[in-house]
């Protein structure tokens, strides 16, 4: 009797057990499932990323290579370049070493030719304001000739030869309407080179030809020379002399600007 008793016991025991068995092996099956799905699609992400990646390094690579052929193009356009540059350099300088000799004697026969003064003229036996040669006949450069000669020089940047020129002007043509303008040139001639020297010779214009239109352009020379060397009470003294002898002078004007920015 105690064995019939047990068996249903251990029969229930059993289908306990199998039943208990069973969910277990379904719970690890879901959980290898719900695993092999969480790969595949950590596998189709990485994929992605892959053919990502794979497509911006094909972009770079392409990217590159255009870059590539564009240094190997302008490489060759560089040289190409050099060459005729280094060609036309080498054309240059032939051409430089065939002129240099000429141009050195050109230069120094320029350099010559500014150096040498005008001749001295005798006018004891011409009428007044010609020049004349040893025979007493008219000779040498009229007073046009001459004194585009001397402006020319002067306009050229060569004061020293322009300075002999507009002396000889008024040497043998004193009485030439142009006198005021020659002598104002004078002075022009030493304002780059001796502010005194350009200051006597703007005095001596004031002075010599008063009512010359020139005058008041020596006066206000004379201004701003002062001005340069800080006596600006002798600037002032020259500007004044501008407006009150020539008022209705270009210079004036100037003047006037000059008073009212030094101060009466």
């Amino acid at each position: 009797m105690p064995v019939r008793r047990s068996l249903p016991l251990l029969l229930g025991l059993g289908l306990t057990a199998g039943c208990a068995l069973k969910g277990d092996v379904r719970r690890v099956e879901l959980q290898v499932e719900a695993l092999r799905v969480e790969r595949i699609r950590a596998d189709s992400q990485h994929a992605a990323t892959i053919d990502t990646v794979r497509a911006l390094l094909g972009a770079v690579q392409d990217k590159i290579a255009a870059q590539q052929a564009y240094l190997v193009q302008l490489r060759g356009d560089m040289k190409t370049d050099l060459l005729a540059v280094q060609q036309q350099l080498v054309s240059v300088q032939e051409l430089t070493g065939q002129s240099q000799q000429r141009l050195t004697e050109l230069r120094g026969r320029l350099e010559a030719q500014a150096r040498q003064p005008l001749p001295v003229l005798d006018t004891s036996r011409a009428a007044p304001g010609v020049p004349v040669g040893p025979s007493g006949n008219p000779a040498g450069p009229g007073p046009d000739q001459m004194w585009d000669l001397s402006l020319q020089q002067f306009r050229r940047g060569s004061p020293a030869t322009a300075r002999l020129g507009f002396r000889e002007f008024l040497r043998v043509f004193p009485s030439d309407e142009r006198a005021p303008d020659a002598l104002f040139h004078i002075g022009e001639t030493f304002a780059g080179e001796s502010a005194d020297s350009a200051a006597t010779v703007y005095q001596q214009v004031v002075k010599t030809y008063p009512n010359s239109p020139r005058a008041p352009s020596a006066l206000y020379k004379l201004g701003l020379l002062a001005e340069q060397r800080g006596d600006k009470a002798a600037a002032r003294t020259y500007y004044a002399r501008v407006i009150a002898g020539y008022a209705r002078s270009e210079e004036a004007n100037l003047a006037r600007d000059k008073l009212q920015r030094l101060g009466r």
